[in-house]
């Protein structure tokens, strides 16, 4: 590892790989629960209940991914191998999630949602992991987790504007399909740049680390604990709305037609935020600006459940504000995690593997809570999409706007312990 500077080349080439992932994690995310409510004959409740539980499974793989990541030597690395066995996995996984049979579909949802998130699992966290083993410069950790998210921001923008240029935004199988074929062309013009254009270090062999050791690290280092429930809260916060954007844009405010351009709107608006947040960390600290950034998004949020149908500006007004946060969200906590795995890693012990794997582990988490929280509340009060009452729409925009403010609240409480 070096303090010196990053040149842009090794940014570049390092967060190349977050533009394919991007592209393939908004339709995952986003699209791929509405699809499967809306055009399977699966109920909305059945949906999300069942990518909970598929997501479950990463409660187990995702530290085992990181710890395998950690132990593994080979002449190329650690790292690289592993994200080039994930990318054939998400390969074939995907394709098969977005193309399910008439029969057996529940079962069929369940089988390759859990393939696709372990897939993500082997090439992402390696990933993450690799950042805190480029550079221990306090401030080039942000620049390089910046250059990451913004390339992330970049892919997820791709991702949205594909469908609308090739006009078959209407169409969720035809857009799905779309991304798909993006992602395939993205990944393999830029996941080679990381592999070659990104060095990564020959680590010396350590001794394996057990799960008392990994248990040992909460006892003792009780900033690591205080981080990462902060992280699942404020997750879960963004992924709420993220879950349930379409059905809010489309039921409440009654402007299917604008979500694209909602979209759009907000990630620009997390790209322009971006380079404040990281001038903001070298100023005051990345956990003060991380805090700013969750006051700044509830401060926008907290108006969201008393808009309805009339309120499309003030809408936009909010998507813009709580966009800008989205640059601090993204960078900045795993940055501050970055920061403790240097601190706690030895030459003896490496842990950079197995806590972002933890800390994938608590992404997906949040996620799949996001999913299963907000889809079976809504099948709770008789939610169809198709003719929702007004209990239903006034449970929808509570969940959308309303729990997400207390949540960043909460984390932003439990960040006041927190110390850098």
């Amino acid at each position: 590892m070096n303090t010196q500077k990053l040149t842009p080349f090794t940014l570049i080439s390092y967060a190349a790989t977050a533009i394919p992932l991007a592209m393939l994690g908004l339709p995952l995310y986003i699209y791929l629960p509405t699809f499967y409510a809306q055009h399977t004959e699966l109920g909305i409740a059945l949906v999300g209940s069942i990518l909970f539980i598929s997501r479950l499974t990463d409660v187990i793989t995702d530290p085992l991914v990181g710890l395998y990541s950690d132990r593994f030597q080979s002449r190329y690395g650690r790292r690289k191998p592993f994200m080039l066995v994930g990318s054939l996995l998400l390969l074939g996984s995907f394709y098969a999630l977005i193309h399910p049979p008439t029969h057996y579909t529940s079962l069929w949802l369940l089988v390759f949602s859990m393939i696709v998130y372990l897939g993500w699992s082997i090439i992402s966290i390696p990933y993450l992991a690799w950042s805190a083993e480029i550079t221990t410069d306090y401030h080039e950790k942000t620049r390089l987790s910046a250059a990451r998210e913004l390339f992330g921001i970049i892919g997820a923008l791709g991702a949205l504007l594909i469908p609308y240029l090739y006009s078959v935004s209407e169409d969720a199988q035809s857009s799905l399909d779309l991304l798909y074929a993006a992602f395939i062309m993205s990944l393999a013009i830029l996941f080679p740049l990381t592999l070659l254009g990104t060095k990564e270090r020959i680590a010396p062999t350590t001794e394996q680390v057990t799960l008392q050791k990994i248990i040992a690290l909460w006892k003792k280092n009780p900033s690591l604990y205080t981080l990462q429930s902060a992280f699942t809260l404020n997750s879960l916060a963004n992924a709420l709305p993220a879950t349930l954007f379409l059905f809010y844009v489309e039921l409440v405010l009654q402007e299917a037609s604008k979500t694209g351009m909602l979209l759009l709107l907000y990630f620009v608006s997390g790209i322009i935020g971006l380079p404040f947040w990281s001038m903001m960390a070298r100023k005051i600290g990345k956990t003060k600006s991380w805090q700013s950034s969750m006051v700044l998004a509830s401060l926008a949020f907290v108006f969201v459940p008393f808009l309805d149908s009339n309120d499309l500006v003030l809408f936009a007004m909010i998507t813009f504000i709580s966009g800008l946060s989205l640059g601090a969200d993204m960078a900045l906590p795993a940055s501050i995690q970055t920061d403790v795995v240097q601190k706690i890693q030895t030459d003896r012990h490496s842990y950079a593997g197995v806590l972002f794997g933890i800390w994938a582990m608590l992404t997906k988490f949040a996620l799949a809570l996001a999913v299963g929280l907000g889809f079976v509340i809504l099948g709770a009060v008789g939610f169809e999409p198709e003719a929702p009452t007004s209990l239903a729409l006034s449970t929808l925009s509570l969940l959308y706007g309303g729990m997400p403010v207390l949540l960043k609240m909460l984390s932003f409480w439990i960040m006041k312990g927190y110390h850098e």
